[in-house]
């Protein structure tokens, strides 16, 4: 049985023998090769040392000192892993075996040539993978990084099967990272969240050539307990409307602003009484260019004369109605941090005539003045939200009638020095606040002049988001036809805060006062007066609104005194 098994097997392996030598141009064959070896007989064992010569140790054989030094060949982890080709015929430990020899004295076709394998694709593509690799790492290492550095903080895998090869495109991280981002994933649109409006319930507005129009109108019912806010005043019930319209400009580089209302009462039981009364107001701001500005603005007001005026008309049946109209022209320039203006003002007061209880009218004329003045201001940018200033102005009042009825020359010259700054935080706080003295001297030296403190305000803080205080002071120089009167000074301020509750709940409170300076006598007059009100908007068109207002009026004169409370509840619709 072991010969009939030998034989094949030897002749397999002369076969291959062969054609070996005939490729290399062998023309002799070594002993293996005659007749008389090929037909005695082969032990098994004498093929499977042969066969198993490449170096590793045959199954069942001890590991030894001997052999635990030679270098293994390739023992296959899994089933069906083939292993690697030799490259030019080198095994794993870096020289070439032959199949039939355990060394290079057995083996004997030791010395002769062999042709040289070429590589497969699979390792070509390897080799490829590797290089790209290699390139890479060398230029993402740290200056100063070996190999050896890298090998002993980095485990190195060997693959040892077939590795695809990247293509050109997964190799361009920067245009793999782009096309991600231009094509994305786009989330549904009944899924997106939709910004919250900063207002949702702001007027929309009318849009009329480059200028947005709102308009606001207000229709109510007011009780009051002090109907024409006199000393002999009865309380009824009143229909108020009021109407007010803004426009904004919008212009790139200037800026211009129009407001008009008007209000209207009637009462609908109780003491009969009828007013009207409304006003314009207009501002245009000019950027002219190399750090210069200019600015005008025009405003006119009618209103009826209130029974607290320091004119008292005996023996009317209705205070006469009072007409203001103001123009201003400025002109800004800046000189590094110098804040350089000059501003003219023309204001005009006038009246109608007043109707008389028994009949007839009485002429106001003589009441009628015109007030012109230049006010020179310089200021300095301590920073640039923050101006102190000081401002001069120089002016004159001149009356329509030269000499009133009781003959006094009542036309005179003003002058006033005033200090202050001008706030820029944006919406936390704007405006300016100022005081000084303010004089004016009549043409008549009979009369002694109008002098006084004066104290302007205009600011606006906010404190929190959605709240708003503003502040306001003013101060007036009223006239008087009385015979050796001057006139007297009235100082007025008032605090207002406005809160959004909610973003469809407007909350609303103010509280104000007026003190007038009779000059050249020690009689003077208080007033005061406290409002709270709230618009709640059912949506952005319409809303319902109401307030609560009490005024109180303290006179040293006799027969002054008043006080009035009043309830107002209404519809207020907007565009």
């Amino acid at each position: 049985m072991r010969e009939k098994t030998g034989v094949p097997l030897l002749r397999g392996a002369a076969t291959g023998l062969f054609a070996a030598a005939f490729c290399t141009g062998v023309s002799t064959m070594p002993a293996l090769g005659q007749e008389s070896d090929l037909r005695g007989g082969v032990l098994e064992e004498t093929v499977n040392r042969s066969l198993l010569s490449s170096g590793g140790i045959r199954p069942g054989e001890e590991v030894s000192a001997d052999n635990e030094a030679a270098p293994r060949g390739y023992v296959p982890v899994s089933e069906g892993a083939l292993p690697d080709e030799a490259e030019d015929g080198a095994d794993p430990a870096g020289r070439e075996r032959s199949i039939f020899a355990d060394s290079d004295d057995d083996d004997p076709f030791a010395d002769a040539p062999r042709p040289a394998r070429r590589p497969s694709m699979a390792r070509q593509n390897r080799r490829q993978t590797e290089s790209e690799i290699a390139a890479e790492r060398q230029q993402s290492r740290t200056p100063g990084t070996t190999d050896e550095d890298e090998e002993a903080g980095e485990e190195v895998v060997e693959t040892t099967a077939s590795v695809r090869a990247p293509t050109l495109d997964s190799l361009d991280e920067e245009a793999n990272s782009s096309a991600e981002v231009l094509n994305g994933r786009v989330e549904a649109i009944e899924n997106r969240d939709l910004d919250a409006e900063e207002a949702p319930y702001a007027p929309l507005g009318l849009r009329l050539g480059t200028f947005d129009v709102t308009a606001t109108l207000d229709q109510g019912v007011r009780w009051t307990s002090n109907v024409d806010s006199s000393p002999s005043g009865e309380q009824g019930w009143l229909s108020e409307t009021q109407l007010r319209l803004n426009a904004v400009s919008d212009w790139s580089r200037h800026a211009a602003r129009a407001s008009l209302y008007g209000t209207f009462l009637k009462s609908v039981s109780g003491a009969d009484y009828s007013q009207a009364q409304g006003g314009l107001d207009t501002a245009l701001d000019l950027d002219l260019g190399g750090g210069y500005a200019a600015s005008a603005g025009f405003a006119y007001t009618l209103r009826p004369e209130t029974a607290s005026s320091p004119v008292v008309i005996v023996g009317t049946a209705s205070q006469p109605l009072q007409h203001g109209l103001t123009g201003t022209l400025g002109l800004r320039k800046d000189v590094g941090k110098l804040r350089l203006s000059a501003t003219g003002l023309v204001d005009r007061e006038f009246y109608s005539d007043a109707e008389l209880s028994s009949g007839g009218t009485l002429s106001q004329e003589e009441r009628n003045a015109t007030l012109a003045s230049v006010a020179l201001r310089i200021g300095y940018e301590v920073a640039p939200a923050l101006v102190p200033f000081v401002e001069t102005e120089i002016g004159r009042r001149f009356y329509d009638l030269e000499i009133d009825s009781s003959g006094f020359a009542r036309s005179a010259d003003r002058l006033a020095v005033r200090g202050g700054a001008t706030f820029d935080f944006g919406e936390k706080l704007s405006g300016e606040v100022s005081a000084g003295w303010l004089r004016e001297t009549f043409d008549d030296t009979r009369l002694a002049p109008v002098s006084g403190p004066t104290v302007d305000a205009r600011l606006a803080w906010s404190p929190v988001r959605r709240t708003t205080v503003t502040l306001t002071g003013s101060t007036t120089v009223e006239g008087t036809t009385s015979a050796g009167e001057s006139g007297s000074i009235l100082y007025s301020g008032g605090l207002a805060l406005s809160r959004e509750a909610r973003a469809n709940l407007l909350l609303e409170a103010s509280i104000g006062a007026d003190w007038r300076d009779y000059i050249g006598t020690r009689d003077s007059e208080l007033g005061l007066r406290a409002e709270a009100g709230a618009t709640w908007w059912f949506n952005r068109y319409a809303g319902i609104n109401g307030r609560l207002r009490h005024e109180t009026f303290r006179s040293t004169l006799p027969n002054r005194d008043w006080q009035a409370s009043s309830v107002y509840l209404g519809l207020r619709l907007q565009r």
